[in-house]
């Protein structure tokens, strides 16, 4: 496009259409005049624009919709309490290695460094939770400064990008092209690299393979299962990756999350090569650096990441290799086994283990065993329904007990943050309306975002919100009741009627007071068409997914 005197636009024009050149199919927002030009031209526009409740809502949307597609989440929020309220979202962005571009408004270029209305400095705000912030004052730098935001979110280790927009900016004029789509720069493994491997895998006598990160696709999922296949190797999933590996393969050891099979964690300890593909083997998936010796661990180390920074940070590996897991699952294709490994049948056996160790929920007090639902579930769900949730000791059951078989299937946050699961499954039902989306939320982290299910129903999202409550900060309590028994302060809850909640808002609801209650409950909530609430009332003695705790409090 020229830059002649016909193509003079405004800069939320000029923004826009950089969104538009960039493929961007939808954007998630919570309106602000401060960036009203911007708003203005989307009018004009095939973008779906998802007008949210919170901000925080509107953020983990956009993060969401980063971790279905590959490409950044768009989120548009207003200066001052918007951005901060949008921080929980770039937060998770940046732990969950997922991109995502947030939009800012900003005040006007004459006011800035007067602490005008909502005025914040946004490089000092998100500069150490997203890989880039930058505030555009000229609209001719428009095209240039997004098209470096698509590609920074993209490339390397993937994460959040922060952009801030001057009001006035956006309404003054320029002519100036628009940037191409962008797309990111793939890093592959060198031949010798893969060679090394294949030399490493002939010596090895207990490896295993580990997958986590982000950057992933159904093709390089399926190469890794062939990969696993050719070899015999047993693979692991990081924590929240679980569906990067289909469960039912025979070569499926589980995950390596929070409390973890022993026998799984056994495996790894006791593996003398660990292949690590994408992932970082952070606090959670490592036990609280556990599983490996800091900085030289006891196993040969194979890691492979796309982002330069993360090769060594923590754990110095025998053998480096910065690749994206798409270009590294892709080159496993050439390589062959020589010989019957010495580790023949292990993989087999870590399956099993598996399997045993998902099998049968154990019985809880009170007469909701959401065990039991959850194996139900495992069952009767598709095999590509998509499963969301946040932060709490309810998410332990889908972890344990549920099985996940199809690429980007599991939304949720490696982050730890509460409140993701309703925003979650709102974007994967707005993104994938063929598809199951189930919520899993506990009754503290649903009344993070809960207030979301309205643009559920606002966008006739038919998404299914199960809330596990227990009437308190389940995870708290359980930690209370470890290191300071009988002393319970700030962890109980006084809830409202979550399935009335759902009707009060258009949607369907109902409580499941007795697991067999839970079944047809489902089922007429599948059936309703509606986004809806199954409002599950679990005895608070539930603790977690592997303890229970005897109350020692009056209350």
């Amino acid at each position: 496009m020229s830059t002649t005197k016909s193509n003079t636009r405004t800069g939320g024009q000029i923004l826009i259409d950089q969104l538009v050149a960039q493929g961007v199919e939808r954007v998630t927002c919570v309106p602000g005049e401060s960036y009203l030009a911007a708003l203005d031209a989307l009018h004009d526009t095939s973008i779906d624009v998802m007008i949210c409740r919170a901000e925080g809502g509107a953020a983990m949307m956009a993060e969401a919709y980063g971790k279905l597609t590959g490409r950044p989440g768009i989120c548009f929020v207003t200066r001052g309490p918007g951005a901060t309220n949008a921080s929980h979202g770039v937060h998770i962005a940046m732990q969950d290695s997922t991109p995502m571009i947030l939009f800012v408004g900003q005040v006007d270029t004459a006011m800035r460094e007067r602490e005008a209305f909502q005025e914040l400095d946004y490089r000092a705000v998100f500069g150490s939770m997203a890989k880039w912030v930058v505030e555009i004052d000229q609209p001719d730098r428009i095209p240039e400064l997004v098209a470096r935001a698509f590609r920074v979110a993209m490339q390397g280790r993937p994460g959040p990008v922060v952009i801030a927009l001057p009001e006035n900016m956006l309404t003054e004029s320029a002519a100036v092209a628009d940037a191409p789509r962008v797309e990111p720069a793939v890093s592959w493994p060198a031949p010798s690299d893969v060679e090394r491997l294949g030399a490493l895998l002939a010596k090895a006598k207990a490896p295993i393979v580990v997958l986590g990160g982000s950057g992933w696709n159904a093709e390089a999922t399926a190469a890794i299962a062939r990969f696993a296949e050719r070899f015999d190797l047993p693979v692991a999933t990081s924590f929240r990756r679980a569906s990067l590996f289909d469960a039912d393969h025979s070569h499926y050891a589980g995950d390596v999350g929070i409390g973890p099979d022993p026998r799984l964690k056994a495996r790894v300890t006791g593996a003398d090569l660990i292949l690590l593909i994408g992932g970082r083997l952070s606090e959670m998936p490592s036990s609280s650096y556990t599983l490996l010796d800091i900085p030289v661990p006891a196993q040969k180390l194979v890691h492979v990441h796309s982002g330069a920074e993360e090769l060594g940070r923590v754990y110095q590996p025998e053998l480096a290799i910065q690749a994206s897991p798409i270009a590294f699952a892709g080159a496993l294709d050439t390589l062959k086994p020589t010989a019957k490994p010495a580790w023949a049948g292990e993989a087999a056996k870590a399956h099993a283990d598996y399997i045993d160790w998902t099998q049968t929920p154990r019985e809880l007090p009170g007469a909701f065993q959401y065990g039991q639902v959850m194996t139900w579930l495992r069952d009767r769900l598709p095999k590509d329904a998509i499963v969301c949730n946040g932060a709490g000791n309810y998410a332990g059951w889908i972890h344990r007990h549920h099985r996940f078989h199809s690429f980007a299937a599991q939304l949720a946050p490696t982050s730890g943050s509460m409140g993701y699961g309703v925003p979650a499954a709102v974007l994967a039902k707005r993104q994938h309306p063929d598809r199951v989306v189930v919520a899993f939320a506990g009754d503290g982290c649903f009344l993070m975002n809960g207030q979301e299910f309205a643009t559920a129903v606002q966008y006739d999202a038919p998404l299914i919100v199960i809330v596990v409550d227990n009437a308190q900060y389940g995870t708290i309590r359980m930690h209370q009741e470890r290191d300071y028994p009988g002393r319970v302060v700030g962890t109980q809850l006084k809830n409202p009627d979550f399935a009335a909640y759902a009707k009060a808002f258009g949607g369907h609801g109902e409580k499941v007071e007795r697991t067999e209650e839970f079944a047809p409950a489902f089922e007429r909530a599948l059936a309703s068409g509606k986004p809806a609430i199954l409002h599950c009332f679990l005895d608070p003695r539930a603790q977690s997914v592997g303890k229970d705790f005897v109350p020692r409090d009056k209350a």
